[in-house]
């Protein structure tokens, strides 16, 4: 991922944001604000990830379409090379800009195993390049390359459907994920602001300054119990966020997203509960 201007821009307001909580530190709005200082320093990045992965996506499915645009080209006679510079001018997405530089590559001379191997590495998907890998091999060899063209569309396109019959069959997963989290979540608020108060005075716990009767351990504060809860439900969503993106998408980067919208959910709902409640 290329770091650009406005991530620069994310990280600064961040830190200013933290220093700026530094000063609240005696008081009760210290961690939220800290909190905010990291989000804004982390969201900018969040999000290109997010891009990175529809964009990697829109380019499978670009690369098919250009697959049988070539298909449909080779198939009347047209060389490879030829049929490419024919068609650059279409539609193409997120993948129009790479094509327009293979077809430039193959119109100054450059040979097409060459353009193709550059173009794999510009694209950087793995279904692509291995799809290009293949285009390459048949165009040196001399074969078919009309019909290793067609066998080569079609794999993508099975592999394609087959990605979106999995997303679709565990779209139910994805949702139950999310309903087990909140449920947890739920859990954790009503443990910190219902059931620790109601334990007041029983075995000598005073939750609340949490002394212990009898020992010299230093008193647990509501803050530090707080922000004991808030740990355990940043890492629950992290972890739960990439199981979720890894079962729909097959990637443990999908679930940056999921992650991200999770620890958001669980640091927004249990610091706005502990300034209000606690």
């Amino acid at each position: 991922m290329e770091i650009r201007n406005f991530h620069w821009i994310s990280i600064g307001t961040g830190l200013v944001i933290i220093i700026v909580s530094l000063f609240l530190m005696q008081t009760k709005f210290f961690f939220f604000i800290m909190g905010i200082g990291i989000l804004v320093g982390i969201t900018p990045f969040v999000i290109s990830v997010i891009g990175e992965t529809k964009a990697s996506l829109e380019k499978e499915e670009m690369f098919l379409e250009f697959a049988r645009n070539l298909v449909e080209s080779v198939k009347t006679g047209t060389p490879i090379s030829k049929s490419i510079i024919n068609i650059r001018n279409k539609q193409y997405g997120a993948l129009g800009k790479h094509i327009q530089k293979l077809a430039n590559q193959i119109s100054l001379g450059i040979p097409l195993n060459s353009a193709l191997q550059v173009f794999s590495r510009d694209v950087g998907n793995k279904t692509i390049s291995r799809a290009l890998t293949l285009i390459g091999e048949a165009e040196r060899a001399g074969g078919d390359i009309g019909e290793i063209l067609e066998a080569v569309a079609g794999a993508v396109n099975v592999s394609d459907k087959l990605k979106k019959e999995r997303k679709a069959a565990i779209s139910t997963l994805v949702i139950q994920g999310y309903i087990i989290f909140f449920i947890f979540l739920v859990i954790i608020l009503v443990m910190q602001f219902k059931i620790l108060p109601m334990m007041e005075g029983i075995a000598g716990l005073d939750v609340g300054s949490a002394t212990f009767s009898g020992t010299s351990q230093e008193p647990i504060t509501q803050e530090e119990i707080s922000q004991a809860f808030l740990y355990l439900l940043l890492i629950q969503g992290f972890f739960s966020g990439l199981t979720i993106g890894k079962l729909s998408e097959g990637t443990v980067k999908a679930g940056i997203k999921h992650s991200f919208a999770l620890m958001l959910s669980s640091f927004l709902i249990s610091t706005g509960a502990s300034l209000f409640l606690g």
